[in-house]
């Protein structure tokens, strides 16, 4: 009876998309099984590179992609059997755009590459007509599709190519804007611009205002160190593909900007709404962290035992104790000010929210830096979710109604896993800057936000960001600098993923009225607004 009622609650919560853990150790499903939005990445370029070469040539790819086309049609189609590739309904459907020549755009040679103050043209030839097919039949795998790039007048040959993205490649149909990530050096590891190896080509999914990346990217840099991004125009075979966010690899390149050096282990925690890399003590076994974390080094053994050693303090260690404890292996400070940049900028792909989406780097003294990921869901432009806006004592409830405890599901061994029972909580102007801080799930919100020095600490720089970085003062002519910038494309743009019309609402200079869809000009008046007067109200209530 037992192992009956077993089955049914596995093919009950595979079903619904999350994960069961057992010993431990996760077994995650994604919607429709393999392939879904916990898929993780196909080794099969070692299988099919018969000369060695390190890439698949157009036979080695082809015969590839008849292995997938049969496994696939054994499992149900791409997606795990979910209806295809791109099988989502939130976007609009693309439709071609116009040719551009090399000779029609403007060069920036001598510009950086991630300048926010021009548009740089992007060319990619792919030499068989069918590369969006080629690529869907390789997406979430490690083959790329080679690509001849050109930029700025200077030709890069055979640079790889591959799509990327999960809930914003799944909900985005064949033909419509998908996000895309060039690999300069596929085969020749020394070319590069200026250092950079990898461009992140995003397609702005969930922001009507085209821009979230860049405006968050702007923010964060200001307090911590953050992916650079800007804007590129993406032109394919000669079509325009129109408006992307060029967004920064987190890769050596980035640690030596950043960390003076590129010496230590970087880990990658991929997102999901019912993802478990919130760090949370696991035991001491390995196998557990390596299913939540994907290590972008190899360093072994001794880089892994370090970060159950951080998971294991943060978690066990009493408050009082717990931010002497954790100064040797965590910088606390620069932790503190990602939290407050997560809340403030209500970033829905967050750590406060999915437990993942973000990056970690122990460097060379054994210091570990957590670090945004992804920001293209920022400023409550994405549409309203699950309420988020209640404080640590009035917390939003899950399946139980009123009251209960948040809608986690345990398993017979009491380890914890998915989120809450209306969805993972989502950012809005009025989002309490202290929301969940109890959760199990966020050890980094509700442990050092446990200890009340921390706590003070993290609100200063919660208010610090909001009244210098936030405020239209401030904000608003950045953003109307990237506006008049974009504007053009985003008008011409035949795949862009939302209207015209939303990107000029979401973008408007204008004071909003009261019945205003959300815009970053009401976030940047309302954010700011709601949280001085939230923190002002609780330090009254406290010196009470």
């Amino acid at each position: 009876m037992k192992k009956k009622l077993l089955s049914l609650l596995i093919v009950g919560v595979a079903a619904a998309g999350v994960g069961i853990v057992f010993a431990k150790r996760p077994v995650l499903f994604g919607f429709g099984g393999p392939g879904g939005p916990d898929r993780t990445e196909r080794k099969i370029l070692e299988q099919y590179d018969a000369d060695a070469s390190g890439w698949l040539d157009a036979n080695e790819r082809q015969m590839a992609r008849k292995a997938i086309a049969s496994d696939q049609g054994r499992r149900g189609g791409p997606g795990g059997g979910t209806g295809g590739p791109g099988h989502g309904e939130s976007t609009l459907p693309g439709t071609p755009g116009p040719k551009v020549a090399v000779g029609d755009v403007n060069a920036y040679p001598d510009k950086p590459l991630y300048d926010t103050s021009i548009l740089r043209t992007v060319f990619l030839q792919f030499d068989n007509v069918d590369w969006e097919s080629e690529m869907e039949d390789f997406y979430s795998t490690d083959v790329d599709v080679p690509a001849t790039m050109i930029m700025d007048g200077k030709t890069y040959e055979m640079v790889g190519v591959h799509f990327r993205g999960a809930s914003s490649y799944d909900h985005v149909p064949r033909g419509g804007k998908r996000s895309v990530n060039v690999s300069l050096d596929m085969i020749d590891e020394d070319q590069n611009i200026d250092g950079y190896k990898t461009l992140n080509l995003l397609n702005c999914h969930c922001d009507p205002s085209m821009m979230s990346s860049v405006v968050y990217s702007h923010i964060a840099r200001q307090y911590i160190p953050a992916p650079k991004a800007n804007f590129v125009h993406l032109v394919v075979n000669g079509e325009s593909w129109g408006l992307y966010n060029n967004v920064q690899q987190f890769d050596k390149k980035f640690l030596k900007e950043n960390y003076g050096g590129s010496k230590g282990t970087r880990w990658k925690v991929s997102g999901s709404p019912q993802a478990d890399g919130g760090l949370r003590y696991l035991g001491d076994d390995l196998d557990p962290y390596k299913l939540r974390f994907e290590m972008k080094s190899s360093d072994g053994k001794k880089a892994w035992s370090a970060l159950v050693q951080l998971c294991k303090t943060l978690n066990e260690t009493p408050s009082e104790e717990l931010e002497s404890a954790l100064e040797p292996m965590l910088d606390i400070d620069e932790t503190l000010k990602f939290l407050a940049l997560d809340i403030v900028l209500a970033n829905n792909d967050g750590y406060w929210t999915r437990a993942s989406d973000y990056n970690l780097f122990r460097d060379h003294e054994g210091i570990f830096h957590v670090l945004p990921h992804d920001m293209n869901e920022a400023f409550a432009l994405s549409g309203p979710g699950p309420d988020s806006r209640r404080g640590p004592d009035d917390r939003p409830h899950g399946p139980g109604g009123p009251g209960g405890k948040p809608g986690f599901i345990r398993d017979f061994f009491g380890s914890l896993v998915g989120g809450h029972g209306g969805g993972p909580l989502r950012g809005e102007v009025d989002v309490d800057p202290l929301v969940d801080i109890n959760s199990d799930r966020m050890p980094l919100r509700s442990r050092l936000l446990g200890v009340p020095e921390l706590q003070q600490r993290y609100l200063q720089y919660v208010q610090q960001i909001a009244s210098e970085s936030v405020v239209w003062e401030n904000l608003g002519p950045v953003v109307e600098d990237y506006r008049q910038l974009i504007e053009p494309l985003v008008k011409a743009d035949t795949r862009k993923l939302t209207s015209y019309e939303a990107f000029q609402a979401a973008t408007d200079p204008e004071t909003p009225s009261s019945d205003h869809s959300m815009s970053l000009r009401r976030f940047a008046d309302e954010r700011p607004a709601f949280l001085n007067s939230t923190i002002s109200a609780a330090d009254k209530a406290e010196n009470k």
